[in-house]
């Protein structure tokens, strides 16, 4: 049967650049269509099948080595990791959406791969598509020059509105809430056989935000409100943008290191509290590493952050805010864990002018814990506990910020 080729520019494994064809709506993956297995020369290539034409790009991101291919849009939905990923050439795949409109699939190169040839055909009597990329090796220095996320619009997030500059939450106006659902996306978090972390957090972040409305004296923003990725960096941008007075991000992750159980609160810290803190900054972070963020220069971002002086008020009002959440979530019949409040390096919580904190309701790796988060009457009790002690942590904070300014 002809077929009608859509040839795609891909000439960014010379220059850097990227470009797509103009396809539309959504496409659905084709599971049997679709593997990665080796070429048979020395390189690798990629079969992916779908139900129509989309477009894409494809570029490459460093430190560590990874190839990214966004589509718009894909439906994931029955390609089996383990089934199309053949080869040991790719030390791993992950899939999923990435921003409203957008799917996102990211490779993890063992070593520097660059694309030889590529190509979308579509059939002319179904419109069903099969783009074909053949990786071959490159050298560290060629990869290096080409690797970087292109910048062009309509492949990112629109900016989020400016919010208009409201002076420190004085008792005069709503107190304003960012909740942050953890994850998203091609991120899911923490997976169990039938759930993961970014719909169960999702969730209750809907449930927590109507609680907190209903209770008045509370605007609330949320970082995502669907199956989105959305960065670390760009949760924290948001937070501002929206002039958040308190930001929370809302986990539940699995972490097997002293069989961790039970609901806790963490604050920032350089240093972790124990190893298993530690651990979960480690997991939180590599979200972004596997979702293909391009992480070049984010250091100096952090250190400017680590260094603003504007932390120097928020750390004891973060702690603050960290005590009344955890014994608002106690006084709720939690459970808790043995040490409730925590700290550790988490990326997430770097905003340095705004009272930042990561609520864990339990860990998907103790079933007790799982059995809870999948419990509708136990999380509207855990989220009545972080709405009292919001209250209390907000009388409390004014009073304070009153005698200080006295």
């Amino acid at each position: 049967m002809s077929r009608i080729i859509y040839a795609i520019a891909l000439i960014w494994a010379l220059t850097g650049a990227a470009a797509a064809q103009d396809f539309s709506a959504l496409a659905r993956v084709l599971p049997a269509q679709s593997r990665i297995v080796d070429d048979g020369r020395s390189g690798v290539r990629i079969e992916l099948g779908l139900s129509q034409g989309v477009p894409y790009r494809v570029f490459t991101l460093r430190d560590p080595y990874r190839m990214i291919l966004d589509f718009q849009e894909v439906d994931w939905t029955g390609l089996n990791r383990d089934a199309f990923l053949q080869t040991n050439r790719i030390s791993g795949v992950q899939f999923g959406a990435y921003v409203p409109g957008w799917s996102r699939m990211v490779l993890d190169l063992g070593a520097p791969l660059a694309v030889d040839t590529a190509d979308m055909r579509i059939d002319p009597v179904t419109g069903a598509a099969r783009l074909s990329l053949n990786l071959m090796g490159t050298d560290f220095d060629r990869f290096a020059a080409s690797a970087g996320a292109p910048r062009q619009p309509g492949w990112d997030l629109p900016e989020p509105a400016v919010t208009s500059a409201v002076p420190g939450a004085d008792g005069s106006r709503p107190l304003r809430v960012m909740l942050d659902p953890g994850h998203g996306g091609i991120d899911p978090g923490a997976e169990t056989d039938d759930t993961n972390e970014k719909a169960l957090m999702l969730t209750f972040a809907r449930e927590l935000r109507e609680l907190l409305l209903r209770a008045g004296g509370y605007q609330v923003v949320m970082t995502r409100v669907d199956d989105q990725f959305v960065s670390l960096e760009r949760r924290i941008a948001l937070a501002h943008r929206a002039g958040a007075d308190v930001f929370i991000s809302l986990h539940a992750d699995s972490l097997s290191e002293g069989q961790a159980h039970g609901a806790a609160v963490y604050t920032l810290s350089d240093d972790a509290s124990d190893v298993a803190s530690h651990k979960l900054a480690e997991r939180h972070d590599r979200g972004d590493l596997i979702s293909g963020v391009d992480l070049s220069g984010a250091d100096d971002q952090v250190a400017d952050v680590l260094l603003d002086i504007a932390r120097q008020e928020t750390r004891p009002r973060t702690d603050s805010l960290a005590r009344s959440l955890a014994q608002g979530m106690t006084q709720q019949g939690g459970p808790m864990n043995s040490r409730p409040i925590r700290t550790a390096s988490f990326s997430v919580l770097k905003a340095a002018d705004i009272p930042s904190v990561l609520v864990e309701l339990g860990f998907l790796s103790s079933p007790r814990d799982l059995k809870n988060i999948q419990n509708p009457d136990w999380r509207q009790d855990m989220a009545r506990g972080i709405v009292k002690g919001l209250d209390r942590w907000r009388q409390d904070d004014l009073v304070k910020r009153s005698l200080i300014g006295q």
